[in-house]
């Protein structure tokens, strides 16, 4: 007989969406709370239908997720990443049969459904690393049927994420790290300029779980070869592609890439790879002749300047390949001759240095360096694009406090555009000011071969025009008077009076008393929403606010998810949002216009949607953001989170909110333009230092003594 599923208390806060401290709160206060059945005495566990039962009978079980139940399932088993393996064929299968036939199989009795799942998935087993030996036993029928409901309710790439969470590939100790689809999506799109076809044959030789492979597939790529080190993760990739792709042909295998090339022969026509850092155990030793190393033997410590050549080895004259690279191995002493050998046999097109925290290692600000396997017959390059796209940042923080300089819609736009406009015309490529410049091959090859963007092109000025220039600064300062005259407009003229010898009281009422009373909806994203990374700017696709875009007061940024779920969050004017999160000790609180209608709530946000005919939603906005307020809700040290049923608001008759609706739309509209002036102050202060600097301006002549007076 089967034993029943247990739970502990951490998984019952997740359970429940409270913190640890609540069921422990729960534990002491609650005569009937659920007795352990497990565990130790100071880890106890408890039956998952028992805690269920209790959790709904006092309205504290939020509706489960097929995917939440495949957690629950997947914790209470304990089946490790590699054990998971074993599920990814059947994944494969649910993803290529119709739902009726998944559906039925999940009614199957425990030994008739192991049979099926097996008979159903054995020929997809094949194209998985280490799912060769594919059996599936009828102790495991609750498993199953729970990963069968989440391939039908969630759709098979969502079942796939849910399994590779907890993967240990992505680790510092490793050097191996995921790279965020932002990323992996430009490095895709620089291998093929504007109406350019698509390379049909794709390599990632460190390919993780295959995002950049996916990235290039999307892009019209038709067949993907990628390899892995660690067996679980290469056969998430194949999986992954299997489901995600339907015409592209995918052969992902398990192995070291240096020590045991699984593709010996392949001649790609391109190559996209974020290869693992600072690797000293790569093969240095034992492939001291190998035939792969074009530029010369890597030294030991430069284990990046093996795979770049790697990469080389199996691309196709002709071919390209993009590779994300840690800053210093385009400076290090050690790897000066690799670099060199690289620069003069023209393979090295262009380095474009990344912000710091772009990705996984966050602390350091990654590059992306173009590559060309060099052809018999062509010229030789004459000079190679450096771009540096740390200018393009902002200083906004998330929701959790930590700092952000990072516009990623503006560096990606930098990247592309210097990137095409020097493909097209690599000797005339018009350099762009503290950004980009195409160097001359000769001018890197000094004795230190540096290759570090922001040397060549913060060192070098690019000389304006006078003229355009001027004109540039006029515009700028005529743009900020006139912000620095709505702003004066909007800090002054009307009388804020006090309310009299003693301040205002009132009756008030918490959210969760609006709640119970239908004055209010609470919402929240479901849980398994990822899209926190900012997205183009095509106004026809919905994007999703995310917590950074309510305490920056901008527009929705993140990419909503390529299968929307009928659990996301749709915004409508008027809903009222506040972050989870503190921010700098203070909270914020958006009122949606219709500018954030129709875009998807992102994660840790809550969004309060009022009844207009009894709460206005400016003047709710208004009173939940009060310090008092927040602080009186809130709970953590170093990470705060705001308990939204715990905030009060004023009971007023609905003339009266909307007065004072009124003036925190007015102090709204106060900071938006103290924003605005404060970002054009800074970049006509930054254009006309340039043009000092620059010799493109002369400074102002002095006041007379009659103006000077005026």
């Amino acid at each position: 007989m089967p034993q029943p599923t247990q739970v502990t208390a951490a998984e019952i806060s997740r359970l429940a969406g409270v913190t640890r401290a609540t069921v422990s709160n729960w534990r002491r206060r609650h005569p009937d709370f659920p007795a352990p059945t497990g565990g130790t005495e100071t880890s106890p566990a408890y039956d998952l239908n028992a805690v269920r039962s209790w959790l709904s009978a006092r309205g504290q079980l939020p509706a489960s997720s097929p995917a939440d139940d495949l957690r629950t399932v997947l914790r209470a088993s304990a089946t490790d990443l590699a054990h998971r393996s074993r599920l990814l064929p059947l994944v494969v299968a649910a993803s290529r049969i119709a739902d009726t036939e998944a559906r039925k199989a999940v009614g199957l009795a425990d030994d008739r459904l192991s049979e099926w799942a097996r008979k159903t998935s054995r020929s997809y087993a094949v194209d998985i690393p280490g799912a060769d030996a594919l059996t599936y036993h009828p102790a495991e029928a609750e498993l199953l049927r729970a990963l069968l409901r989440c391939c039908v309710e969630e759709g098979a790439a969502q079942t796939l994420e849910v399994l590779a969470e907890g993967d240990a590939g992505d680790s510092r100790a490793s050097g191996s790290y995921r790279t965020p689809a932002p990323l992996a999506d430009l490095m895709a799109e620089l291998l093929a300029g504007p109406g350019e076809p698509y390379p049909d044959r794709v390599f990632d030789p460190a390919c993780g779980v295959g995002g950049l492979l996916l990235a290039a597939a999307t892009r019209g790529a038709r067949e993907l070869y990628g390899q892995d080190l660690v067996p679980p993760v290469a056969a998430q990739a194949a999986a992954r592609l299997a489901v995600r792709t339907d015409e592209t042909k995918a052969q992902v295998r398990a192995g070291d890439s240096m020590r045991d090339d699984a593709f010996p022969t392949l001649a790609a026509d391109a190559v996209l790879c974020a290869p693992p850092y600072g690797q000293r155990d790569w093969g240095h030793e034992d492939l001291a002749y190998d035939p792969r190393w074009m530029f010369g033997l890597p030294p030991k410590g430069e284990s990046e300047l093996a795979w770049l050549q790697h990469c080389l080895a199996h691309v196709a004259p002709g071919g390209r390949a993009v590779l994300l690279m840690p800053p210093n191995s385009a400076f290090r002493p050690s790897g000066r001759r690799i670099r060199a050998e690289m620069v003069r046999s023209g393979a090295l097109r262009a380095v474009i240095a990344l912000p710091v925290g772009m990705a996984p290692p966050l602390h350091i600000g990654l590059q992306l360096w173009l590559l060309e396997r060099p052809h018999p017959q062509a010229t030789l390059p004459a000079t190679i694009l450096l771009v540096d796209t740390s200018a393009e940042t902002t200083s906004t923080d998330d929701a959790a406090g930590r700092r952000s300089t990072s516009d990623w819609p503006a560096i990606r736009t930098v990247a592309l555009e210097a990137w095409h406009d020097f493909d097209r015309h690599p000797d005339n490529f018009d350099p762009i000011a503290g950004v980009a410049r195409a160097v001359p091959v000769i001018d890197l090859l000094d004795e230190a071969v540096d290759l570090s963007p922001a040397r060549h092109v913060r060192a070098a000025p690019v000389p304006e025009k006078p003229d355009e220039l001027a004109e540039m600064a006029y515009e700028l300062r005529s743009r900020l008077r006139r912000a620095a005259t709505g702003l004066v407009a909007l800090s002054g003229g009307q009388t804020w009076r006090p309310a009299g010898a003693d301040a205002r009281t009132w009756r008030s009422a918490s959210i969760a008393d609006l709640l119970r009373g239908e004055a209010l909806t609470l919402l929240r994203a479901p849980t398994t929403i990822r899209s926190s990374t900012p997205a183009g700017q095509d106004a026809e696709v919905p994007r999703t606010l995310t917590a950074r875009d309510v305490v920056a007061r901008r527009p929705a940024s993140g990419a909503a998810e390529e299968e929307p779920s009928a659990q996301d969050v749709t915004i409508q004017a008027g809903d009222v949002i506040l972050p989870e999160m503190l921010h700098d000790g203070a909270s914020a609180a958006r009122v949606a216009d219709a500018s954030d209608a129709g875009h998807l709530l992102g994660r840790h946000l809550h969004l309060l949607r009022p009844d207009p005919a009894r709460l206005d939603p400016w003047f709710l906005a208004g009173f939940l953001a009060a310090e008092e307020n927040v602080s009186a809700a809130s709970t953590g040290t170093t990470v705060v989170r705001v308990d939204p049923r715990r905030l009060r608001i004023p009971l007023l008759p609905l003339a009266e909110q909307q007065r004072y609706g009124r003036a925190f739309r007015q102090l709204h509209a106060l900071r938006v333009a103290a924003d605005l002036a404060n970002r054009l102050a800074d970049e006509a202060a930054r254009t006309l230092a340039a043009g000092l600097t620059g010799g493109a301006l002369l400074p102002p002549e002095p006041a007379s003594p009659a103006e000077g007076t005026r």
